[in-house]
């Protein structure tokens, strides 16, 4: 299966999470139940991969600028906050080396922030080796995203914004990509909630995703870059006129992370297109399934 997915995705795909230098000076390797973690420095840039050949980085931190948001697909998830500028509570899944949650930390002081990391080894490398610190407002959870959400429905937990950044060393994993996860997530945000997803702007599965969350959601704003973010409010999309006031609400916030509205609004599109009849990806019609043509 990982091998029919990833070579399904393609090299444009792993190409969106930042092609990772050869030679790259190496600072760190581990082996983890999960995954080979290697953390090395370049070009002033401090980065974690999954395995020395891996051809994406997980994340990447500015030395000079630290606080500073290298990639865009996490400035494009911060255009959350342009449907939502004042969420309370905050649900991340997946962690790397911390970028979401400690650039929310610092644009919400008083959110309640809960990120969720499958692998104890990269919580443990995004400290060490990335400054990231949970904290009274942010705890750090170390289990499977999808059982995580499964046990905060039994609870009654409402979240207002959740950021879907899980990766492995291809993509999401498949468990994470279904209908019958969005609908869990769903479950979980609050009325006029917001979900930020972080997938990839060029693959086999594209058009997949998108009959898929419109499955789950109904109309969803993309923000296209390297990769794909997609954004939904529960109870409908604002407007323009709504995203910009918003955006005028956490301007000044969003500038040190590297964040302008400049940059940010004109990305807003509603997401449209996909041929008709696409497939919804589910439990039982995997991107597994997909790829390798079963029914």
């Amino acid at each position: 299966m990982r091998c029919d997915l990833g070579f399904a995705l393609g090299l444009a795909g792993l190409l969106a999470l930042g092609a990772a230098p050869a030679g790259a000076g190496e600072l760190h390797t581990e082996r983890s139940l999960y995954r080979n973690i290697v953390v090395y420095e370049e070009d002033g840039l401090r980065c974690m991969k999954f395995g020395r050949q891996a051809t994406g980085r997980q994340t990447c931190m500015s030395l000079a600028e630290r606080n500073r948001l290298v990639f865009d697909y996490t400035r494009m998830m911060m255009g959350a906050l342009y449907l939502n500028p004042a969420p309370r509570r905050v649900l991340i899944i997946g962690l790397g080396g911390g970028s979401l949650p400690g650039a929310l930390q610092r644009v919400l002081p008083d959110a309640t922030i809960d990120a969720v990391e499958v692998d104890p080894a990269v919580v443990r490398v995004a400290a060490k080796y990335f400054g990231f610190v949970s904290g009274r407002q942010t705890g750090v959870f170390e289990e499977d995203g999808r059982v995580f959400v499964k046990r905060m429905q039994k609870r009654g937990v409402r979240y207002d914004l959740v950021l879907l950044d899980a990766f492995d060393h291809e993509y999401i994993p498949e468990h994470l990509l279904t209908r019958e996860f969005l609908l869990e997530v769903r479950g979980l945000l609050s009325a006029g909630g917001v979900l930020a997803a972080n997938t990839f702007a060029s693959s086999r599965l594209y058009h997949f995703e998108s009959a898929t969350y419109f499955s789950a959601f109904g109309d969803f704003y993309r923000l296209k870059q390297s990769n794909r973010v997609i954004l939904v409010r529960l109870g409908g999309l604002p407007d323009r006129d709504e995203l910009a006031r918003n955006a005028r609400i956490v301007e000044d916030r969003l500038a040190p992370l590297g964040v302008g509205s400049a940059w940010l609004l004109p990305l807003f599109e509603v997401e449209a297109g996909w041929p008709p009849g696409t497939r919804v990806l589910t439990d039982q019609y995997s991107p597994s399934n997909l790829l390798n043509g079963s029914n």
